[in-house]
């Protein structure tokens, strides 16, 4: 099956010679929910904004549902959908007024029993009737949620949707996702809470400074990636990690009685056996043994690093 949204080479450059995104691959699939993370800067609201229409590309190709953006914008436009970090709105609208406008605006008919079970779902029905500039910065942001819902797209932005948000509302939002993704939306989430990204998405991307680091199926990239710890308490403390034990890249903290031991959980060979073997030979009395998987977080941080 072809990728909905198919990226080729995409670059953004200004007239102050910064370039935005140098020459950016990638394909997204139907139904999945992909979460995109990077630093600021780092291209992702351009390459957003691009796909979406808002802003014009340098170079290269974007086809949504096999459509170009460029040529059959009318197309690609009908089945997108955005909900932007920005709080853009019409301050002296309703709520009901506002939503159904942007489903006329796309061309589809009015469908009241839509945009009410839109409003209900993100708790905004009882202020159907309230203009925008009465609402509080949280109740606007669902608002753009449900704007963005309102023509029923096939393809779904999220840029930092939960940013700067109560708890509440960042609890629905995501559980709207999983009720979308159900329906068969295609989801780009944008986000800077990193714990959301490891728990919803089906695949993550790294962009950093205009270049696709990695997309990699999220358990995938954690098997491939991710470190495990091996942390070994010892019974009595040793003031220095003997000779014997230096191929194994120990380190040694509290107060002498803690081991730290890196290694690839995914390898042939851990070396935990190894090891184990070695402090019984070098006369070290195991207390206890613990490991800690490496947290996307870790990953993240170690890709953009590495990138600079």
């Amino acid at each position: 099956m072809a990728p909905i949204v198919s990226i080729r080479n995409l670059t953004k450059s200004y007239a102050s010679g910064f370039k935005a995104l140098k020459g950016v691959d990638l394909d997204i699939e139907e139904g999945e929910i992909l979460a995109l993370l990077g630093p600021n800067g780092a291209g992702k609201t351009t390459m957003i904004s691009i796909i979406c229409g808002i802003v014009t590309p340098s170079g290269g190709s974007v086809t949504v549902a096999g459509h170009d953006i460029l040529r059959d914008y009318r197309q690609t436009r009908s089945i997108i959908g955005l909900v932007p970090q920005e709080l853009t709105l019409d301050a002296f609208e309703t709520v009901w007024n506002t939503v159904a406008f942007s489903r006329g605006l796309h061309g589809c008919a009015p469908d009241p029993a839509l945009i009410e079970r839109i409003l209900r779902e993100l708790s905004l029905f009882d202020k159907k009737d309230t203009m925008l500039r009465h609402l509080s910065g949280g109740m606007r942001r669902r608002v753009l949620i449900a704007k963005a819902l309102s023509y029923e797209p096939k393809v779904l932005f999220l840029d930092e949707p939960t940013a700067g948000v109560d708890v509440n509302l960042r609890k629905v939002m995501w559980q709207l996702v999983e009720r979308l993704r159900a329906a068969g939306v295609t989801i780009i989430l944008t986000t800077h809470y990193i714990e959301e990204a490891e728990e919803i998405a089906d695949r993550i991307g790294v962009i950093n400074h205009g270049e696709i680091l990695l997309v990699e199926d999220k358990k995938a990239l954690m098997a491939k990636l991710g470190r495990k710890q091996l942390t070994v308490e010892l019974a009595e403390p040793v003031g220095a990690i003997p000779d014997t034990l230096s191929p194994f890249g120990l380190a040694l903290g509290e107060a002498g009685t803690r081991l730290t031991y890196e290694f690839n959980a995914s390898g042939e060979r851990t070396g935990i056996s190894s090891l184990l073997s070695a402090l019984s030979q070098a006369g070290l009395r195991v207390k206890d043994i613990s490991t800690e998987q490496s947290s996307l977080e870790d990953i993240f941080v170690e890709l953009v690093g590495t990138s600079k």
